[in-house]
């Protein structure tokens, strides 16, 4: 298939079901969090605003909490089918890890989802409410585990290979590993944040169209104080765990940065724009800036940052993908945090709710936090390479030992699948965001059934011509 043998269909097959399923539960680890907010503030105020939020929310949790299930499912199967060889010399550590994650979050999850969905009307306020904070903390214990599993595979500690096999000998230093802490806290403001503009966004469009009610403002304003406060503290944690990384993984910086060689005594310059040529070994058409390289990463204007030409060949991470994934990224980034101070000016202005220029921007945000999260991740999985166990193993050893037609047709097959079963579900999600909060108190009493049954709309006459 496009002249690929079947390692690298393998990775692609991967990479393709991993950045459809992230999306899912980043929406969900927001949202989740997001509900108990707004049930603690009905509770408290009785204010009719936030029960609506609360209702209009909780559908598009259900909608995204169904879809995470059935495409986390698919990413657990592939483990044994295209990477055997990872499974067998890794899988007594990231196999508990995984276990941990279903025996904690996942049971949590799913005993008090039942409850959050359809119990309003048939248990006390306060056990709803109870249940719609013990699925948020479901989803907050998975993003642990899960996060520890992959933060082990970056900075692996805390274990021995006997025969071939990786043992654990320390379960404290496996999950606490070098990276888990910064990727950890990355990835939880990445998921609050990627929620908040979703929600933002939603709300604008509303406001855009003419739907200025106090529900819809409420949304705007809660997202975007959201935005004003998480944005420059995902900032500050990705300085963090890009310190982390140039102390654990300096090729990928290197990589990350396109930067292929120290001059003796001058500090390293930062790559804004460029073109890393791998067979070349240089950047073509760079734009740089002098020190300023060194001042980022090394907080110092003396020390060098490490140069991909002072690793080998084969132990060099692919700086042309990374390079552009990082500062798409990183630009995303720095839109936000404008996004936040525009929000803010508005405010003292009291224009926020108002000024369609600022709405529109707040529209075209919407999904820049998705797309900044799969960048990262590209970042993180591609610049992590040539190894899938950081320094241990190497990724062609732990491909499955597939012809090339087979992953040519499997891939093919979830290019389909995924396409047309993913593609309703954004479809009805949309329709259900078109829809808004609405002021009456939905029976959502009914037999529990799956996430999707929570979603009980009938949509108006017009939206179907």
């Amino acid at each position: 298939m496009f002249g690929l043998d079947a390692f690298h269909l393998a990775r692609i097959q991967f990479a393709f079901t991993v950045s459809f399923h992230i999306i899912f539960p980043a929406i969900t680890i927001g949202l989740a969090s997001y509900l108990a907010v707004l049930e603690g503030l009905w509770l408290k105020s009785k204010n009719p605003v936030w029960r609506s939020l609360y209702h209009f929310w909780s559908k598009i949790f259900a909608v995204n909490f169904g879809m995470g299930v059935v495409s986390g499912l698919v990413m657990a199967y592939q483990f044994g089918t295209n990477w055997s060889g990872f499974s067998q010399f890794a899988g007594s550590i990231t196999g508990p890890l995984l276990t941990y994650e279903v025996l904690t979050a996942f049971f949590l999850e799913a005993g008090f989802l039942g409850v959050m969905l359809f119990g309003w009307h048939k248990v006390g306020p306060g056990l709803h409410f109870f249940s719609t904070c013990m699925v948020a903390l479901g989803t907050i214990i998975s993003t642990f585990w899960i996060l520890a599993s992959n933060s082990w595979m970056q900075t692996p500690q805390g274990f021995e290979i006997v025969n071939g096999q990786v043992v654990p000998v320390d379960w404290f230093a496996v999950v606490f590993n070098p990276s888990f802490p910064y990727r950890l806290l990355h990835m939880f403001t990445a998921a609050f944040l990627s929620s908040a503009l979703f929600v933002a966004a939603s709300a604008a469009w509303h406001l855009l169209r003419g739907n200025n009610t106090p529900a819809i403002r409420a949304m705007l304003s809660m997202a975007l104080w959201m935005t004003l406060i998480v944005a420059p503290l995902q900032a500050l944690f990705g300085d963090m765990h890009g310190l982390n990384t140039l102390e654990h993984q300096p090729a990928k910086i290197a990589a990350i940065e396109g930067h292929w060689e120290n001059l003796p005594g001058e500090p390293t310059p930062l790559l804004l724009f460029g073109w890393p040529d791998m067979a070349q070994e240089r950047t073509r058409y760079g734009l740089e800036i002098p020190a300023l390289g060194s001042l980022i990463l090394t907080h110092s204007l003396d020390k060098q940052v490490p140069a991909l030409k002072e690793f080998p060949k084969e132990d060099r991470p692919n700086s042309t993908i990374v390079f552009w994934s990082f500062r798409l990224m990183a630009g995303l980034g720095m839109l936000m945090i404008l996004l936040g101070i525009a929000a803010l000016w508005l405010r003292k202005k009291q224009r926020l709710y108002v000024s369609r220029p600022f709405l529109r921007f707040a529209l075209w945000m919407g999904p820049s936090g998705l797309i900044a999260i799969l960048a990262g991740w590209v970042t993180t999985e591609v610049g992590r390479q040539p190894w899938v166990v950081y320094g241990l193993q190497r990724t062609a050893d732990a491909v499955s030992a597939h012809g090339d037609l087979h992953m040519s047709i499997s891939l093919l097959a979830f290019f389909v699948v995924y396409g047309a079963v993913f593609g309703v579900g954004y479809s009805y999600m949309i329709r259900l965001i078109r829809k808004g909060p609405q002021d009456d108190d939905p029976d959502t009493s009914g037999t529990p059934a799956r996430p999707l049954s929570a979603v009980v709309e009938s949509f108006p006459a017009e939206e179907h011509r």
